[in-house]
């Protein structure tokens, strides 16, 4: 039988998690499987990095994007890199 103590507790845990503003992250770092491949996705002081080529050639890729979208609010989104001439 649960106490009131841990009611109050998956109550309060139930409110945070919907209430997303309240987290923020700073460093984190993520196995990603794509399409082809699987690859490390970080992020580090507002910056997104993974090891996919097409973000080594434009520093933006669908897996940033997709983080970006999975996390809102609980990240700075990436600036999105100037055109490659």
């Amino acid at each position: 039988m649960m106490d009131s103590g841990m009611i109050g507790k998956i109550v309060k845990a139930k409110r945070y998690a919907e209430e997303r503003d309240r987290i923020s992250f700073d460093t984190f770092r993520a196995n990603f499987k794509g399409d082809h491949s699987s690859y490390i996705v970080s992020y580090e002081g507002g910056s997104w990095r993974c090891t996919c080529g097409y973000f080594a050639q434009r520093g933006l890729c669908s897996h940033t994007m997709a983080m970006e979208r999975i996390l809102g609010v609980m990240v700075t989104p990436a600036m999105m890199p100037e055109a490659v001439a």
